[in-house]
């Protein structure tokens, strides 16, 4: 089977991140098994989705990882041109979901395993499959942990997001908050009775802008990247159960995208004191912002003259190195002490939209890399 024909199958499995990735993995596994090759799990504790692992090459000794997420984003509300779980080819265009995102990227891995399992390699090419990225990097954790007490980890990671093949070396970091505003709920004929939720959480949205403004204008730059600052946005709110009530309860979701030179903690601070501040004028016991953090994983940020950007710039042919406003699995493997870079076929610009697709020559030159990192490693 070459990428396109595993690509193919591998679209068929719609591993949207609500729903098990089960199916995919066994496919893949039994894949790997045809060739000889080895494979872990990972499960989730329901046991409907699981990471895998596998390792090609001499045992316990420090390898290449490629790393790639199974899971994919819905269709639903999407107009697509055809089938989004039926690979489509328009003019030199593979349509499908996932294919960019980032199915493309394992297929062409699974080639490289392919190819690998037939020779004798030096250094081991190392394979990692993920489930629940698309909801924040969640479900590579369980492999990370137990990564963390092998006495041989992988020497370095490619994460083959799609880049163009370009090599990406930074991008941002993700905390994800949830703000729930307690008031007291009244009739509205007589609202100084209440306190009103939904007016505490617009407070809050303002004192978030108010941040947002201030680090636009004092805090980190980058110019690397396209937007070159810290980001703060409210996504979703939800409050009140009638109009002629007055709202007792109110949350917002919050997220914060951090340049890695900025710490996202002191910014989660910056927030709980503009809560505290908001809440501390109101006359009621009962008036109060909680914030908690739901989840978050970390920038990245690779020196420019880290092995890992070396290698891959000799195998893609790509120079100079890039950073992208995207997070990925790349700022959790690098926070293990795996220097990484994010690199892989197709681009983000098709990525979560109708009509996704990767261009048959990404696949065709992601294989070509793939070859001369095999070559290299045997």
């Amino acid at each position: 089977m070459n990428s396109v024909q595993i690509l193919e199958r591998l679209v068929r499995f719609a591993t949207v991140s609500r729903d098990s990735n089960l199916d995919l993995v066994e496919f893949v596994r039994a894949f790997l098994a045809a060739r000889g090759i080895e494979s872990r799990l990972y499960p989730n504790e329901a046991g409907t989705k699981a990471n895998l692992f596998a390792s090609i090459g001499p045992p316990d000794t420090p390898g290449v990882l490629l790393s790639g997420h199974t899971d994919v984003v819905p269709v639903e509300g999407q107009r697509w041109s055809s089938d989004p779980f039926r690979l489509s080819e328009r003019g030199g265009r593979l349509y499908a979901r996932g294919a960019a995102d980032m199915k493309g990227f394992i297929a062409c891995a699974l080639n490289a395993a392919d190819r690998a399992s037939r020779l004798e390699l030096r250094t081991p090419l190392q394979l990692a499959l993920s489930y629940d990225e698309e909801i924040g990097c969640v479900g590579v954790r369980s492999l990370l942990a137990d990564m963390e007490r092998w006495s041989a980890r992988p020497r370095l990671a490619i994460v083959g997001e799609p880049t163009l093949l370009a090599t990406a070396i930074g991008h941002k970091g993700k905390t994800a908050l949830r703000a729930i505003c307690h008031g007291r709920a009244a009739h509205s004929a007589n609202p100084t009775r209440g306190v009103n939720a939904i007016h505490l959480a617009c407070e809050l949205v303002a004192a978030t802008r108010a941040q947002q403004h201030d680090i636009e204008h004092r805090g980190a730059r980058d110019a690397a990247y396209a937007v070159p600052h810290t980001t703060l946005h409210v996504g979703v709110i939800h409050g009140g159960t009638a109009l002629n009530i007055v709202p007792a309860r109110c949350e917002l979701e919050l997220e914060i995208r951090n340049l890695p030179a900025e710490a996202p903690g002191a910014l989660v601070a910056a927030l709980g004191t503009a809560a505290a501040q908001i809440t501390a004028h109101v006359a009621d016991p009962d008036a109060r912002i909680e914030l908690e953090r739901t989840n978050d994983y970390p920038a990245l940020d690779t020196a420019v003259g880290a092995e890992v950007v070396a290698l891959v710039a000799s195998l893609t042919g790509h120079r100079e190195p890039i950073k992208v406003d995207f997070g990925s699995e790349a700022g959790l493997f690098s926070a293990l002490g795996i220097p990484s870079v994010v690199c892989g076929p197709g681009s983000i610009e098709q990525a979560h939209k109708a009509d996704e697709f990767i261009a048959r020559e990404q696949l065709e030159r992601c294989d070509a890399m793939l070859a001369a990192l095999i070559g290299q490693l045997a």
